[in-house]
């Protein structure tokens, strides 16, 4: 339980710290151009509690696919890769089935650039926390 509340602290800070700059400060104007309609406002608690869920979520199925073999850094990694596919085609692909971005190559493009980040520095950080399986099981936690 402790770790799964570290990995969800690491998730949260490392997504904010990345999606901020990427979303809100660098692209911001760029994506206005695409003609995607977004909100004037985010609404940031929305945003937060859907961070929270895929870092619980990430972090509960983590220790039924790393078993110590490996190096525990590259297979947080592997894994959040993995299971970022389902992120990413929720916010990739079907974001631009629903709604008018052109062109939409550029966009994938983009959000393919910006998640993969996001799922290897959040995977990273998921291989560190749950490093020793062994230990985290015969100390029951």
């Amino acid at each position: 339980m402790k770790k799964l509340g570290l990995f969800v602290l690491a998730y949260f800070v490392i997504t904010m710290a990345w999606a901020y700059p990427w979303h809100i400060l660098w692209f911001d104007a760029l994506y206005a151009s695409w003609g995607a309609i977004t909100r004037d406002q985010p609404i940031v608690p929305l945003g937060i509690i859907a961070i929270l869920i895929q870092g619980v979520v990430i972090g509960y199925l983590y220790p039924f696919f790393y078993k110590g073999i490996g190096h525990p850094v590259v297979q947080g990694i592997r894994f959040n890769l993995i299971i970022g596919l389902m992120t990413y085609t929720a916010m990739g692909f079907a974001t631009a089935a629903k709604i008018q971005i052109e062109p939409i190559s550029q966009f994938l493009l983009y959000h393919t650039v910006f998640q993969a980040i996001q799922f290897i520095l959040t995977g990273a950080a998921l291989g560190w926390i749950f490093r020793n399986p062994g230990i985290r099981a015969s100390h029951g936690h």
